[in-house]
Order: C-alpha cells, then structure tokens, then sequence
C-alpha cells in the first residue's frame, strides 16, 4: 500500500481540499496529536474557508518525536473527529494539508533559526506540555538548541530581533493558567540571564503580542487498534492518523485586531478573541469539570465504569443535569445565559461520545484537589447568593466521602478498595495525594458522623471554606445516612426531587 502523499492522492483522485503550496506563515512548538486535531485543523479549515493561504512549519520540541514520519508523507496525516452532535453519531474524515515539514532543531539548529528570517512567518503556537512552559537556568543563549521551550523561543526571537523584522502574535496553547503570561515571563528571566539588550527586551515588549488562550478538545491521537483496518479503507498508509472528539473550542486573549491577520471569524470556527479568557476558564472548570468531578464518585458506586454509559441512565444524567441547569449554571457569572446553557448542552454530546470510552475511575484521580477547585466555589457562591445549599454538590461530597471510605489498605501509593454491586465485588485503586490518603486510612473503621466531620474540617483539604458553611456538615450527614439505607443509585434519585 502506498504511503499518503500529495502524489498517492493525485493517483487516487483525490478531490477534497489540498493546498500544497503556500507561504510558512506560523511555526509550531509540537508536533503531537492534541495541536495537529485543533490549531491544524482550524488553520486547515481557514485555509479552505477565508484564504488564509499559510502553511504551518512544526517544530519537534524534544530529541525524539514525529519529524521523520511527518516529512515521509509531505506534512499530510488524516484526521477523524468522531463524537456526538445534537444527539447524532458523527465521524468526520478529513485530510489535513497546511503542514509543510516537521523541523528537529536538535538535529537542524540552522533549519529552525533560519525560520526567524522569513519575513512572511507571523505567528507562533505551542502546545509543549504543562511542564513545557518553564524557566531552565542551564540553558545558554549559544545552545544547539536551548533544552526549555522558552529558551529556544528566546533564541528564535533574538535571530528575528537582529534581522530587522517584525515580532509575532504568539498563541499559547500549554494546560497552565496565564500560559502566554507565563510564556513572556520566561522569556524575560533569559533576557536576563543571557544579558540581552534593553533594546531586544522592548522589542519583544512591544513588537509581540503573548496571547493567553484557552483549549478545549479531547484528543484520543494515533487509533492504534484501528489503524491498519483505517487505511485499508482509506486505501493508503497513514502512520500518523490522528483523532478527536467533535466539539473544539479555541478562547485567545488578545487584541481583536488579530482576527484582521487570523480569520477566525470569517471561516465560522468555535474561536474567540477576547479582552480576558477567565470567565471562559471558569465556565469550563464549573460546567465541564465541575460536572465530571459531581457525578463520577457516585455513578462508580452505584455501579457505572464509562462517562457514555452514564448519559444513558435516567437517574445518572438526570442528576448530573440538575447540577448543571439548577445549581451551577444559575450562580456562573461573567458571561451570557445562553452561552452558558450552550456550553452545557455540549458536555451532555461530549460525555456520551460512541467513540471514546472515558473511563470514571480515570477521572476520579486526585478528587480531593478536584472537588476543591471545581465544585466548592460553586457550592459556597449558591450559598452565599440563595442563603441554601445546593442539594446536588453537596450531595456529591456524601458520594466523595463514601467513595474514598471504601478504601481498606494503603499499596504502592494508592488505597485498595472494593466494589460490591448485583455483578458480585470488585477492587479498585484510589489515587490521590499520599496526605489525603492517609487522612482517609485512619478514618477506615469510622461511622458516618465521625467520617463528615474529620474531613470537613481538615483545614489543609479544604481550608476553613466547608467547616463554617453554614448546615453543610449536617446536610452531608443526612446524604451519608441516605445512601447507607437507600444504597447510592437510589439515593441519587431521591435527591433529585
């Protein structure tokens, strides 16, 4: 089978959207699945759709990566995005073309500091890890290249700086908060470091703009069980097929005169350019997280393995979408009530995905921190807004205590615990931080009360937030005694009405 290229497509008779040629206009920090599903895609369709005309040149940010297999079939890979819209099944197909080449500057130091020259390359997006973005005072401004990302960013800017050419609008797409904050501040530590001039440093000041943005896309990548099936259908060998979930959606903080150069708008994408990205950081915290972390413990229990399959029982979904529709979305500020309700409606598609199995114990990691961050400002601003808790959240701390309680021993850094269900018994692994863990161990043999109170008031979990809620404590007392004469499923129902 011959490999995917320009040349096989042209055999084929391949009359989807190609563009071969066209100018590098953005360099691309990572050559990984999650930004060839999302900022690929979404240059490939402004490409087609508003004539952007830009072809992406990757830079390998590591030793070892894609460079080779990404060069082989002249920057071409196709790309499935699969999930469910409006309740539908979907599978998209969709060749990518506006990659040109993958670089490997550890291999091509010249190759990859050449790009600085290029009058026509404007933008920079990265994608290098949540570890990515992080000063390295071992790198020197004389590496081939630097070790850190920032470091060879540094590098690239001080090559663009020195041939006289204008900066770049730089889109950070790295798991941190502040990324592009976070981005320029370790590039300054290098202009320091490295004695760089006052001139270079205003340069970057005021020639660049260091976009925080926000990403939001489940990438499975490479269908490895798939794969060769894929491309018998497909009728080519693909070695770097990638995949997605449907949904996408890009929030770039920055000036909205970036959608005149990047035509966001005009090639009708999910992307937004805005004054601040927090109220959109804070929607996907609350409504998307918020609505995994408050429902995952107590499906486990009653019984549930796969986020899908949660979305087909009544009384699951039913409770999830009461935490969506009566408790958080009612107390989210910042943004519209649409945008918020439409925001819900798509977890409800993204849970119940077909393609990916999701699977809640993958999720109940480090719930501790999690229920923190995701459900305890919610449950506190209710509060403090209707003078009431939220039944639902709180009940979802009942289901984190019992959850938790199940653990029996401690072993190799996470608590064993057991399942028991109409299908007989089953044991699992908690995982969490070893000082939540053994918070827990020591409460193994304690009754409901005694287990409420110690870890409501467990200042170092929750701060003193949960134990001067007022009626908190008694309210998951009573969700505890539910579940225990009820069992959880029927629980779940029961604090539904």
């Amino acid at each position: 089978m011959d490999r995917l290229s320009y040349k096989t497509l042209e055999a084929q008779g391949y009359d989807g959207y190609l563009l071969k040629e066209a100018p590098e206009r953005v360099l691309q920090f990572g050559e990984g699945n999650f930004l060839r599903a999302f900022v690929d895609y979404f240059i490939d369709l402004m490409n087609e759709r508003a004539g952007f005309d830009s072809k992406v040149v990757l830079c390998q940010p590591i030793g070892q990566g894609l460079a080779d297999m990404i060069n082989e079939q002249d920057g071409l890979y196709t790309l499935f995005l699969r999930g469910q819209e409006n309740g539908e099944k979907v599978n998209k197909k969709r060749v990518i073309s506006c990659v040109s080449r993958c670089i490997s500057p550890y291999a091509q130091y010249d190759e990859f500091i050449k790009c600085a020259a290029n009058p026509e390359l404007r933008f920079i997006v990265s994608n290098t890890t949540e570890a990515g973005i992080a000063y390295d005072p071992a790198c020197q401004l004389d590496d081939k290249p630097a070790g850190s990302f920032p470091g060879k960013l540094t590098q690239l800017l001080y090559a663009r700086f020195n041939n006289k050419l204008p900066g770049f609008i730089i889109l950070s797409c790295e798991l941190i908060d502040r990324n592009g904050d976070e981005l320029l501040k370790c590039v300054n530590q290098y202009i320091d470091q490295w004695g760089l001039s006052s001139d270079f440093r205003k340069w970057v000041a005021e020639e660049n703009i260091f976009c925080s943005t926000l990403v939001d896309r489940i990438v499975p990548g490479y269908p490895r069980a798939e794969a060769a099936s894929i491309c018998e259908e497909l009728g080519y060998q693909d070695n770097i097929i990638d995949t997605g979930e449907v949904f996408g959606a890009w929030v770039i903080e920055g000036p909205q005169s970036i959608k005149d150069e990047f035509p966001v708008e005009k090639a009708e994408l999910p992307i937004l350019v805005v004054d601040n990205v927090d109220p959109y950081k804070k929607r996907k915290v609350r409504i998307l997280n918020g609505a995994h972390t408050s429902m995952i413990m107590g499906a486990y229990i009653a019984g549930q393995d796969i986020v899908r399959d949660c979305m087909k029982d009544d009384v699951i979904k039913g409770f999830m979408n009461k935490a969506l529709y009566d408790e958080i979305i009612p107390v989210l500020t910042g943004l519209d009530q649409k945008d918020k309700e439409d925001f819900a409606a798509a977890v409800t598609d993204r849970f119940a995905n077909p393609f990916i199995d999701h699977e809640l114990l993958s999720i109940s990691l480090n719930s501790a921190s999690k229920w923190k961050a995701r459900v305890m400002p919610t449950v506190i601003e209710y509060y403090e807004q209707k003078k009431a808790l939220p039944p639902v959240l709180t009940f979802s701390f009942a289901a984190f205590l019992c959850f938790y309680h199940l653990g029996r021993e401690l072993k190799d850094g996470a608590l064993v615990a057991t399942r028991t269900g109409a299908d007989g018994s089953n044991e699992f692994l908690i995982k969490d931080d070893g000082w939540v863990l053994e918070a827990f161990l020591e409460l193994k043999d304690a009754d409901d009360d005694t287990l409420a109170d110690a870890i409501i008031n467990n200042e170092k979990m929750w701060d003193d937030s949960l134990k001067k809620l007022p009626g908190f404590a008694d309210a998951v007392k009573a969700d505890l005694k539910s579940i225990r004469e009820k069992g959880m499923y029927e629980a779940m129902k029961a604090v539904q009405q």
